[in-house]
């Protein structure tokens, strides 16, 4: 089964709060979703609670965390008014569709997630054997799936982890999509499309069905969007119908593939905290500029009449981000010929990035300034978040015969 594609423009990403954000962040994550805010139905979290699984015993850095980070998003662009902002927490049925999946899903597909043992490896010094951490990719298949999002931007690592999602989604719909007399109740639902519409949903089925024909089931599915005259859960059958399986309660999500961040840190490698590489997004502009200064460079060049390879220098990896062309021909054409020094070519880069960090300063002291109105648009997204939640979550109460109302 695949999405239901009125949910395709629904997008849903989020962060976990365990520090300040970097350029790192706003270059490879941030930047995509001020875009993607302006073409997509957009659902921002704080993952705190996936904080948790790695941070549990210092959870003090989370709640320090949450509010930077929010003040962040707003300081670099997210825009509330374009996307509804919240906090995981905030929204209690995360933890309740988690409690639900967990019921069906087998232990095997969260062992085999890549992102399991890489980060056991990688995060030696903390206790990871536990529960909350072995079970936080089905938190994360919980968090799309709650908001039936139709696309979720991820890197190429994070692709197997929409798949775990989708895996869910369809073992999900197989248990329990199939309703007493759900046959009957498409086809009565067939009917009420109109004669004309409902011969041409008969017609593209059975292309679809009986001859593969992959151009009919798409054909078929814009022809459902464009129904007046039929119920959410008529349609939500009809999807499920098209396809030869039961109606879809949870659609399939699709990996939307974001260009890998090409920010790199201070020394060369990917900017990480855990390098002790960054450039916070608000930090002192000064310390800013002493940190460029002083960044490691080629080590061939010694003295400034040294000739050195830019590509062995971190600071080349810099121009490459921010730097136009002309500029690089320079870079390129000075280092060779050891026509201009380390300190000299560091000098574009230092004005590009206290240009761009400036406004992000001025917006974020504006923030910080009114914790209440930071609070109040969580406060305000968070609710509506809940209110698409609820609606989730008591569908699949109900179809899993937990509604005893």
């Amino acid at each position: 089964m695949n999405s239901i594609s009125n949910k395709q423009h629904r997008v849903l990403s989020g962060m976990r709060p365990t520090g300040a954000l970097h350029l790192g962040h706003y270059h490879g994550v941030l930047k995509n979703w001020i875009k993607l805010q302006h073409e997509y139905e957009c659902y921002f979290f704080v993952a705190d609670w996936h904080a948790l699984t790695t941070h549990y015993e210092d959870s003090q850095i989370i709640q320090d965390s949450v509010w930077d980070m929010v003040i962040d998003w707003l300081a670099v662009g997210v825009n509330p008014g374009s996307a509804t902002l919240f906090i995981q927490s905030r929204v209690p049925e995360h933890a309740e569709l988690h409690l639900l999946l967990s019921m069906m899903t087998p232990l095997s597909w969260l062992e085999r997630v890549p992102s399991y043992k890489d980060q056991q490896l990688k995060l030696k010094e903390r206790d990871l054997s536990t529960y909350g951490f072995l079970g936080y990719p089905l938190l994360q298949s919980a968090d799309i799936l709650m908001y039936k999002a139709g696309l979720v931007p991820v890197g190429e690592d994070q692709v197997a982890h929409v798949e775990l999602t989708r895996e869910v989604a369809r073992r999900f719909n197989h248990l329990y999509g199939r309703e007493p007399g759900f046959e009957q109740r498409a086809e009565e639902a067939v009917k009420k499309m109109g004669k004309k519409n409902a011969k041409l949903y008969n017609n593209l089925r059975k292309a679809y069905q009986e001859q593969g024909d992959a151009e009919a089931l798409d054909k078929a599915r814009a022809l459902l969007e464009t129904q007046q005259n039929i119920t959410l859960g008529d349609k939500e059958r009809l999807f499920g119908y098209l396809e030869g399986g039961g109606r879809i309660i949870l659609p399939e999500p699709e990996s939307l593939l974001t260009p890998a961040s090409k920010m790199p840190g201070l020394d060369g490698q990917k900017m990480s905290k855990s390098y002790g590489n960054i450039i916070s997004l608000r930090e002192d502009p000064d310390q800013v500029e002493k940190k460029l200064r002083t960044m490691p460079t080629d080590p061939a060049r010694v003295r400034k009449t040294d000739p050195g390879t830019p590509e062995k220098c971190p600071v080349w990896n810099l121009h490459q981000v921010y730097s136009d062309e002309e500029t690089c021909h320079w870079v390129q054409e000075g280092c060779r010929s050891a026509g201009i020094g380390c300190i000299e070519c560091k000098g574009p880069i230092i004005d590009a990035v206290r240009k761009e960090l400036e406004p992000i300063h001025q917006r974020a002291q504006e923030f910080e300034a009114d914790h209440e109105q930071v609070r109040n648009i969580i406060n305000e997204g968070s609710e509506r978040a809940r209110d698409v939640a609820k609606q989730t979550i008591t569908e699949v109460r109900q179809v899993m015969g937990l509604d005893y109302s």
